[in-house]
C-alpha cells in the first residue's frame, strides 16, 4: 500500500499514482498534514511519498517526525520528493535522515522513473521490513520460550539473553549485554571439554551435552545445553545460540556430548534427556540457602501449606495437573505448563484485547464499561446520591388501578407478550412511566401478588416508587430502559426451557430485579464515578459501584414504608431466599464480569446439552433435568438471563435498535463532556459528539459483547426472531459504515 502525501496535483503526483496502479499497489492520496496522518494510521501503508517540493503549502519534515512517533511507523519506508536544482551545489541528506525519512528521491515526473522508484522500493527497503516484522514474531517466541537461550557474536560477546535464561542464572539482561563469555563450563577434564565444544562449533557443526554453569550468586547449576552456530554474511560463523534446560537431582544423564551435522537436526541426540521442565518447584532448592534457621522456619510453612485441609477447587486443579506433569512425555508436560500458567492468573474468562491495531471503538467500550476507572487523586469530587433525597410513598401521587388504565395505554400495551413490542410507544403514551404500567400487567400475568402474599395497591405504591427514582433527564438510563428490560426478562420466562429450569420464586426474583437493575442510576458509567471519587465509588470501595447501588438502594426504598413494602407478608426464610437471588441477579449485569459469566454459562450448560444431544439423549429427560435443575446452574442461567435482557437493545426490530442507539450514545457523549469540563480522564475518547461514528460504536459493541452472548442463550432458550433482528442490525450498521456515514441514519 501507497501513500502519497502531495498538496496539490501535478504531473509528479500524477506519476506515482499511475505507477502504483501498474504495479498492483493500492494508493491513497492525501493533501494536508492531518489526513495524511489520519488515512496513514487507519491503513498502515508500507511506502508514504511526501512532498518536500513546496514548503508553503505543509513543513514534511515536520509530517514525517509525527508519523514516526506512531507504533504503527515502525516498518514503513518513507519517500521524500525534493526538487531538482542542477545548478545548485548538491546538498545533505542529513537532515532529511534525521526527520525519518528512509531515502529522497529527486524530482522526475517521468512514469517509468516513478515505476522503477517504486519497484526499487518493493524489492529493496519494503522486501527488508517485512523481515524485520517477521522478526518481532521471533523474538516474541523467544520472550516466551521456556528454555533459557543466549546469543553471542562470532567473538563470543553476549547480545541477547530471553527471560528464562534471567530466572536460571539470576542476572538481568542489562548486567550481561555486551558483556564477554567469562564464565566457562566447571569440568573434571576442563581443557578436553572445551576443546570438544569449540571443535564442533567452530567447523558450523552444532554441539550438545551437559555442563555446570555459575550462577550470578556462585551457585553451580547442571544443564542439558545445545550450541548452535549460526552461518551468515560471506559464509563465516556469525552467532552462536545456546539453548539451555536445568537437570533435575533426581534425573541425571550421562556427561557425554556429540556433535551434529548443521544440515541433519533432525538425527536422533543421544544426550536429550526427558525431564527437563522448567516450572515445577523444588521446595528444597528453594530452601537451600540462608541460615539453618530461617531454612528450617521456611520448610515447616511450605510443609504446612502442603498438607492445608481446605483446599479451592482452583488448587485441587492444579494440584492434579502438577501430579500428571511427572509422568508425561515432554511436549505433555510443556502443555501442561502453558496450562498452569493460565490458570494461575487472575482473569481466567476474560479476554486480552491486543494493544496494537485493536479497533479503538472496542478498546473504549472495554475500557469504559469493564474497568473501574483510571485511579486518580484529585480534587474534583462528582457527589451523587447520598445527599439526595429519594422518591417514597407519601410523596407521590395516588397510583392508578390496573382497571383503571386509560384506554390508550390499553392498546399501546397489546402485544406485551411479543417481542417485537414497542416501548416506546407505551413510553409516549404513558408520558415516560411506562414502568408502572407495564410492571402491573406482567406482575398480574405471572401472579407476583399471590406469590408475595401483597395487595395489588402496595404493588402499585411499590413500582411507582422505583420509577420516580429513575432518572428522567437520563437519554438512556431511564425508566423505559427498566421497563424494557423487564419486558425482556418476562418474555425469556415464557421461553419453554427456561420454565423447566426456573421454580417460582426465581421468576418472581427475575423480574423484581429487572425492574430495579439501574435504578438511581446517574447516567455515567462506574469507570466515571471512580475517577471522579464520587461518595458512592468511596462507599463501595470502587468495585461494582452502580450495581451494589442499585441493589441496596431498591431494598431501602422498598422497607423503609409499608405502603410500598411487597416483603412485608413474607415468610423470613423464604425473604431472604429472594433477597439472595435478586441482589445475585442485578450484580451480574456489571460488565466486568461479563465473559465470566458467558464461558460459565458455555461451558456448564450450552456444551453438557449438547453433548446429550450428540449421544442421542435428547429425549433422556432425566439427563437433561440433571444439568438444568442443579443450583449452581440455575444461579448461572437466571445470571444469563438477566444480561441479555439488560443488553438485548441490537436483537429488537431495526427502529428500536436505532433509537436504544442514539440514546446510549448521547449519555456517553454527555459523560465525555462532562469528564473534559472537570479535567477527568477521559474513558471512552470515541465517544465525542463531533467525531464518534455511530455505526462502528454499534458495530463494535455488537462484535465484542452481544454476538457470543446470544448465540450461547438462543442455543438455550430458541430465539430464532431475536437472532434475525441481529443480524439485520448488523447489516444495517455495515451498510452505514461502509458509507462512512457516522450517523443513526442514512440522509434522505
Amino acid at each position: 500500500q501507497v501513500l502519497l502525501v502531495f498538496a496539490e496535483e501535478d504531473e509528479q503526483s500524477n506519476g506515482f499514482r499511475w505507477a502504483c496502479d501498474k504495479a498492483g499497489f493500492r494508493c491513497n492520496i492525501a493533501r494536508t498534514p492531518q489526513s495524511a496522518l489520519e488515512c496513514f494510521l487507519d491503513k498502515h501503508h508500507d511506502i508514504i511519498i511526501i512532498d518536500h517540493r513546496h514548503s508553503r503549502y505543509f513543513d514534511a519534515e515536520a509530517l514525517c517526525r509525527s508519523i514516526r512517533t506512531t507504533k504503527a511507523s515502525e516498518n514503513t519506508v518513507i519517500i521524500c520528493v525534493v526538487q531538482r536544482h542542477p545548478d545548485r551545489e548538491e546538498s545533505s541528506i542529513l537532515p532529511l535522515i534525521s526527520a525519518g525519512f528512509t531515502r529522497r528521491y529527486v524530482e522526475n515526473s517521468s512514469r517509468m522513473a516513478c515505476y522503477n522508484e517504486l519497484i526499487q522500493l518493493e524489492f529493496g527497503q519494503v522486501q527488508a521490513q517485512f523481515k524485520l516484522r517477521a522478526c518481532n514474531s521471533l523474538f516474541t517466541a523467544l520472550e516466551k520460550s521456556q528454555e533459557a537461550i543466549e546469543i553471542t557474536s562470532e567473538d563470543h560477546v553476549i547480545q541477547y539473553v530471553n527471560p528464562a535464561f534471567e530466572t536460571m542464572m539470576g542476572y538481568q539482561i542489562g548486567e550481561l549485554i555486551e558483556k564477554e563469555l567469562t564464565e566457562v563450563p566447571i569440568n573434571e577434564k576442563k581443557a578436553d571439554f572445551l576443546d570438544a565444544i569449540n571443535s564442533c562449533i567452530k567447523i558450523g557443526k552444532e554441539w550438545q551435552g551437559m555442563y555446570y554453569a555459575k550462577k550470578k550468586n556462585g551457585d553451580s547449576i547442571q544443564q542439558n545445553v545445545k550450541i548452535l552456530p549460526v552461518i551468515g554474511q560471506g559464509g563465516k560463523i556469525r552467532h552462536y545460540v545456546s539453548i539451555s534446560r536445568l537437570c533435575n537431582d533426581n534425573n541425571k544423564v550421562e556427561k557425554t556430548c556429540e556433535c551434529i551435522q548443521a544440515e541433519s537436526q533432525t538425527d536422533t541426540q543421544t544426550c536429550r534427556h526427558k525431564d527437563m521442565r522448567k516450572g515445577s518447584l523444588d521446595v528444597r532448592s528453594t530452601t537451600s540457602r540462608g541460615s539453618d534457621g530461617s531454612s528450617q522456619r521456611r520448610r515447616s510453612s511450605m510443609a504446612r501449606v502442603h498438607s492445608m485441609t481446605i483446599e479451592a477447587p482452583i488448587t485441587k486443579v492444579i494440584n492434579i495437573i502438577n501430579a500428571a506433569q511427572e509422568s508425561s512425555p515432554m511436549p505433555v508436560a510443556e502443555a501442561l505448563d502453558r496450562a498452569l500458567e493460565i490458570l494461575r492468573t487472575t482473569e481466567l474468562y476474560s479476554p486480552q484485547l491486543g494493544t496494537k491495531d485493536e479497533d479503538p471503538h472496542t478498546s473504549d467500550l472495554v475500557g469504559g464499561l469493564m474497568t473501574d476507572g483510571l485511579r486518580r487523586l484529585s480534587g474534583n469530587e462528582y457527589i451523587l446520591s447520598a445527599k439526595q433525597t429519594h422518591q417514597v410513598a407519601g410523596s407521590l401521587s395516588s397510583p392508578i388501578s390496573l382497571n383503571d388504565i386509560p384506554p390508550r395505554i390499553t392498546q399501546a400495551m397489546e402485544n406485551e407478550e411479543q417481542w417485537d413490542f414497542d416501548i416506546f410507544e407505551l413510553e409516549a403514551a404513558t408520558h415516560k412511566r411506562p414502568l408502572v404500567y407495564l410492571g402491573l400487567k406482567i406482575f398480574a400475568r405471572f401472579g407476583i401478588c399471590e406469590f408475595l402474599n401483597c395487595s395489588e395497591s402496595t404493588l402499585r405504591s411499590w413500582l411507582q416508587v422505583i420509577e420516580a427514582n429513575y432518572h428522567s433527564s437520563n437519554s438512556y438510563h431511564n425508566s423505559t430502559h427498566s421497563a424494557d428490560v423487564l419486558h425482556a426478562t418476562a418474555y425469556f420466562l415464557s421461553k419453554e426451557r427456561v420454565k423447566q429450569t426456573l421454580d417460582p420464586i426465581d421468576e418472581v426474583a427475575a423480574l423484581i430485579a429487572a425492574t430495579v437493575h439501574d435504578v438511581d442510576h446517574p447516567g455515567r458509567t462506574n469507570s466515571f464515578l471512580c475517577n471522579a471519587g464520587s461518595e458512592l465509588a468511596i462507599l463501595y470501595n470502587d468495585t461494582a459501584v452502580l450495581e451494589s447501588h442499585h441493589a441496596a438502594l431498591a431494598f431501602q426504598l422498598t422497607t423503609r414504608d409499608g405502603k410500598c413494602n411487597i416483603f412485608k407478608n413474607m415468610e423470613r426464610n423464604e425473604y431472604r431466599t429472594l433477597r439472595q437471588v435478586i441482589i445475585d441477579m442485578v450484580l451480574a449485569t456489571e460488565m466486568t464480569k461479563h465473559f465470566e459469566h458467558v464461558n460459565k454459562f458455555v461451558n456448564s450448560i450450552n456444551k453438557p446439552l449438547a453433548a446429550l444431544e450428540e449421544n442421542g439423549n435428547n429425549g433422556d429427560g432425566e439427563s437433561i433435568k440433571t444439568v438444568l435443575r442443579s443450583p449452581e446452574n440455575r444461579i448461572l442461567i437466571k445470571r444469563m438471563l438477566i444480561k441479555c435482557a439488560d443488553i438485548s437493545n441490537p436483537c429488537r426490530p431495526r427502529e428500536q435498535c436505532i433509537e436504544w442507539a442514539g440514546r446510549i450514545s448521547e449519555e456517553y457523549f454527555a459523560q465525555t463532556d462532562e469528564e473534559r469540563r472537570q479535567g477527568l480522564p477521559v474513558v471512552m475518547p470515541v465517544f465525542d459528539r463531533n467525531t464518534c461514528s455511530i455505526p462502528k460504536s454499534q458495530l463494535s459493541f455488537i462484535d465484542y459483547f452481544i454476538i457470543d452472548m446470544f448465540d450461547a442463550w438462543d442455543a438455550f432458550a430458541d430465539l430464532p426472531n431475536l437472532m434475525e433482528h441481529l443480524n439485520n442490525n448488523i447489516k444495517y450498521w455495515k451498510g452505514l459504515d461502509g458509507r462512512n456515514l457516522r450517523v443513526l441514519r442514512p440522509p434522505p
